[in-house]
């Protein structure tokens, strides 16, 4: 199997006048939970379909698992795993009977298909009304049923978009397990498109960010928050009757560009790394006692609204 799962050089797509993706570049290795972020309208579901060949392309390169979606669409597919934004299920049916004809559809071995559509709904909870109609499922069942259809052939790479919407805690729990469950220990690749970026930067080993058609910024969160220039915060504990000697020591520091107080605690942000040895020097030089030092990460969050206020104003 390839290192890389996706590859993609200057892909393109149009709508007439609208460009939906432009010149899109991006590597996704295989094994890898990968997020891919951006506003409705930003180019996401344009891209997955490009990447499943179920759309063409107007100019650029693609690579999915070693494939041309455009040219081995129907190849390709037997080894992805879509779940949709609104995923399409036969209400008149059984979550057995969605899941039998899906798994006929998909060339699941014939004599694998009872075990695994029953292993499967028993891992997403719906074992026991397995034999219901589905349109009698809450919205919440619903998603987890098209959840474990997405991954009931076993796909090599899975693209999921929102898939804990609707979920309860619970639920949502038992699905990021089962994400990072496939990842780590099975090898497979996820593609995963979210608006939840909690999720994303609790789930993904690296980001994308999508502007009107663009990738506007690509990596780890951490890469992505030095990118944007975030400043470095992180919260000392040290003895209540130390706080104001603490603020003494540190304020003059020209790296330091914020100080928070409260009874035990001291929150400092600061503009560059290199000058947490030279603060922590300070504060020992003024006999201060540090008992832990808690780096506050940028999340997100924050760098995904810093990104998208930039590219407003270019």
């Amino acid at each position: 199997m390839t290192s890389q799962a996706i590859q993609t050089q200057g892909l393109t797509r149009r709508f007439g006048a609208t460009t939906a993706v432009d010149h899109l570049s991006l590597t996704v290795e295989t094994g890898e939970i990968f997020g891919f972020l951006g506003h409705n309208g930003a180019g996401k579901t344009t891209t997955v379909r490009l990447l499943n060949g179920v759309l063409g392309a107007d100019g650029g390169d693609i690579r999915v698992l070693g494939l041309d979606p455009a040219a081995d669409g129907p190849k390709l597919r037997a080894r992805t795993g879509v779940l949709t934004e609104t995923p399409s299920l036969d209400e008149r049916l059984s979550a057995v009977d969605n899941l039998t004809i899906y798994a006929d559809l998909y060339a699941v071995p014939t004599g694998e298909v009872n075990g695994r559509v029953n292993g499967i709904l028993e891992t997403f909870g719906l074992a026991e009304r397995g034999r219901e109609k589905v349109g009698g499922y809450s919205k919440g069942m619903k998603q987890r049923l098209a959840l474990a259809r997405a991954f009931l052939h076993q796909p090599d790479l899975l693209f999921l978009d929102e898939p804990t919407a609707g979920l309860d805690p619970v639920a949502t729990q038992e699905v990021h397990d089962m994400i990072l469950h496939v990842s780590r220990e099975e090898g497979r690749t996820v593609f995963l498109c979210t608006h939840n970026l909690v999720e994303a930067q609790r789930l993904c080993h690296r980001v994308a960010v999508m502007e009107q058609g663009q990738m506007v910024a690509v990596g780890t969160p951490r890469e992505l928050a030095h990118t944007i220039g975030a400043d470095m915060r992180f919260t000392l504990e040290i003895a209540p009757d130390q706080v104001e000697t603490a603020r003494a020591a540190v304020i003059p520091l020209a790296a330091v560009s914020a100080v928070e107080t409260t009874d035990a605690e001291l929150t400092l942000t600061v503009n560059d790394r290199e000058a947490v040895p030279d603060l922590l020097a300070a504060l020992q030089a003024a006999h201060v006692r540090v008992y832990a030092v808690i780096p506050q990460q940028t999340s997100l969050e924050d760098i995904y609204m810093a990104l998208h206020r930039r590219k407003g104003q270019a």
